[in-house]
């Protein structure tokens, strides 16, 4: 008997999900040991445009007894019937076109964090998945473990002011080249750029490195501050996007070719509801002042939180990946949004502040410590003395504030219903380009989903 599309074929019982797995230089290997330790579950296809990455994958299957269809270009991949779900961890920039396509072709998707790589795809992929009635999961493995309003806080101290969370994550330097480099010639770079303006290889680190480069990453706050930024937002019971944003920051002495952020102040503004206040560091923690995990201060006094974010590593980790796909899995079977953990929409509004945040970051001028302390007075006392944090913290580190200026982002308003900025200076329109991104033919993400 002759298979239904994955799209009309109800996925029974008795029946394996039949899942290929997108991307998986790193974290897609993550996701394919996963998916082989789960029942009613075969890793069916691998696709990769790295010709070395996919040939090893394939051959790892092979000894696994588990063969599979190998393919390097992923439309290919989406024409495949006899594949239900798919799994992706390309870079950032590959997330949404990845999600919507798999979604027209009929097939449930569990996309990496952060869910998108613009504002904009982030609803996009929202649409997507509720027109085409499909599952789609982010691999947010930390979201829901921290659900709900802060309701003993609340009702020990009161309305909830301001609140803040952070992140520590050590990095260094990606190095500085003087000229473009080669492309790995097992790569088909016109793939792996997709989406991206096709230009030289300007980093010495192809893979990976991709994290701090504005066309195809979204820096520290989108590769693990998407993990505290989510669970605040969950205990905050906030379900829209907040009101205003400002940003802070600077990429300080690694002089590389990154252009993200390592040290990173955010400011969100819900409306109702508190300031939020976020801060990322890169640098060494051992030197300066301690960062404060998740706080809230209240109306009659101040609350600490436990810390959300980094609860699992190593072993810790994988197990809860595992977990995670196979809630995503009990869903493709189910065909119930209600069953995912971290249903699409809930990645799109977490990730949402990431990209708030960048926005305003990369519209920042440069300006000196006190300038920057002048601007942000009227945020209130808690910004101030997060801001002093973050100076003291890169004082510390051996920045030189006479010499080194810090990027002041405007504080921006937005309009939460229609997800976009609101103004007429030149300033909003930049923010609203932005928010959109600009998209290399025939990869570009669809206006009509």
């Amino acid at each position: 008997m002759a298979l239904l599309p994955p799209h009309a074929r109800a996925i029974g019982a008795n029946d394996d999900v039949r899942v290929a797995v997108i991307g998986f230089h790193g974290q897609g290997q993550v996701h394919i040991r996963a998916l082989r330790d789960l029942p009613g579950v075969r890793v069916v296809a691998l696709c990769d445009p790295d010709r070395n990455v996919l040939d090893r994958g394939v051959k790892e299957a092979e000894k696994v007894k588990q063969p599979v269809r190998a393919y390097s270009d992923l439309r290919k991949l989406l024409e495949d019937k006899e594949i239900d779900a798919v799994t992706t961890a390309t870079p950032d920039h590959w997330h949404a076109l990845v999600t919507i396509w798999a979604c027209q072709a009929g097939k449930d998707v569990y996309v990496e964090k952060p869910l998108c790589h613009n504002l904009w795809e982030g609803r996009k992929m929202v649409e997507a998945a509720r027109k085409h009635n499909r599952i789609v999961q982010i691999g947010n493995h930390e979201h829901g473990h921290h659900t709900g309003p802060m309701r003993l806080e609340i009702a020990k101290f009161g309305k909830i002011l301001v609140a803040t969370t952070s992140l520590e994550r050590m990095r260094t330097s990606i190095g500085k080249v003087a000229a473009p480099q080669a492309v790995p010639p097992s790569l088909d770079y016109d793939l792996w750029t997709g989406p991206a303006p096709l230009g030289p290889l300007r980093r010495k680190n192809l893979h990976y490195d991709w994290h701090w480069v504005w066309p195809t990453g979204t820096g520290e706050i989108g590769n693990n501050g998407i993990y505290p930024l989510d669970a605040l937002r969950l205990r905050l019971g906030q379900n829209t996007l907040p009101k205003r944003v400002m940003s802070i920051g600077g990429r300080f002495l690694f002089n590389d070719d990154g252009e993200t952020p390592n040290a990173q102040l955010a400011l969100f503004q819900y409306d109702p509801g508190p300031l939020v206040i976020f801060e990322l560091r890169n640098l060494p923690s051992t030197k300066g002042p301690k960062l404060l995990g998740t706080r809230a201060r209240c109306e009659r006094g101040e609350s600490g939180l436990p810390a959300p974010g980094g609860q699992y590593r190593g072993t810790g980790e994988h197990r809860a990946h595992k977990g995670h796909l196979f809630n995503f899995l009990t869903a493709v079977r189910s065909r119930n949004v209600a069953d995912l953990r971290a249903d699409v929409l809930e990645g799109h509004l977490s990730t949402a502040l990431v990209h708030l945040a960048n926005i305003s970051y990369r519209l920042g001028t440069e300006h000196t410590a006190d300038e920057v302390r002048e601007a942000v007075k009227d945020r209130g006392s808690d910004a101030q003395e997060a801001f002093n944090r973050l100076q003291e913290h890169l004082a510390a580190n051996g920045v030189d504030f006479s010499k080194t200026r810090v990027v002041l982002g405007p504080w921006l308003e937005v309009d939460p219903k229609s997800e976009q900025f609101v103004g007429t200076s030149d300033v909003v329109h930049r923010a609203n380009e932005l928010a959109r991104g600009q998209y290399r033919k025939p990869f570009a993400v669809p206006e009509n989903v």
